[in-house]
Order: C-alpha cells, then structure tokens, then sequence
C-alpha cells in the first residue's frame, strides 16, 4: 500500500499557492468554557476583514452555541462586555460563514431546523479536511 504522503524535496524556485480561504474547526470550544469562546470570532472576524473568504465548522460541544439563547448569555470574562454571540455575529457581518456539523447536531439532540439565523451551512468532518487537503486553504483548530 502505498502512502499518500510522499517524502517530496522543497523547490527553492516553486511558487507559492495562493491563499484562497480560511477553516476554522471549533472543536474544544465548548459552552461551559466561554474564556475560550471569544477569540476564534476575532481571528475569523480579521480573516473576513481582509476580504478572505472564512469557513466556522462547529463541531462536538460547540455545536451548542448555535442554540438560540446559549452564545447571548456567555461572556469571554467578566470584565467583557460583548457576548460570544456578538462576537460571532461581527465574523458573520465580515463575511465569515457558519456550517453545523450535522453528526454533532444529532449527538446533542439538536434540530439543524431551529438553530441561530447566522448558522446558514452544514458541514463537517469531509467539508473541513476538503479545506485541509486543499493548498490554497489555511485551516485553525480550536
């Protein structure tokens, strides 16, 4: 079997490979921990703002955020007066789109049907590691 992966020598004189896009993976983002909520927002919300394209997948526990009522009541510290709910609408206002993984929605119970107005997507595991494989896609995971 051969590996998909091969040991291939870096071209001094190559080009680079345009940037196309931004994924973030929201994987340890989970509600019980809102210090840890805010800042993949701000990092997609920059992205957007620089006219890159921006792909949130919420996935496990974080697919709860996208409960109506959940993200307006977190703050990332109590001194901060947005909630990760504001902090998600700013990444969406710049563009940034958000896709609910559908096995996690089904995990928690939830219905993709009666999730926050800004979650217009579904996508999981195959749409991100499509943006992983992909050269001109730049991937975080949270």
């Amino acid at each position: 079997m051969r590996s998909l992966v091969e040991d291939v020598p870096l071209d001094p004189f190559a080009r680079p490979v345009p940037v196309i896009g931004v994924a973030l993976l929201l994987w340890a983002c989970d509600p019980a921990e809102p210090q840890r909520l805010a800042t993949p927002f701000f990092h997609a919300a920059a992205a957007a703002a620089m006219d890159m394209p921006v792909e949130i997948y919420f996935s496990a526990r974080s697919v709860l955020l996208l409960q109506p009522g959940i993200a307006g009541t977190l703050h990332a510290s109590p001194s901060h007066a947005k909630t990760v709910l504001d902090a998600m609408r700013e990444a969406v206002a710049h563009g940034a789109v958000l896709l609910a993984c559908t096995d996690a929605l089904h995990a928690h119970g939830l219905s993709a049907k009666h999730l926050i107005p800004e979650c217009t997507r579904r996508g999981g595991a195959v749409q991100f590691m499509g943006r992983v494989c992909d050269p001109g896609w730049r991937t975080l995971v949270f």
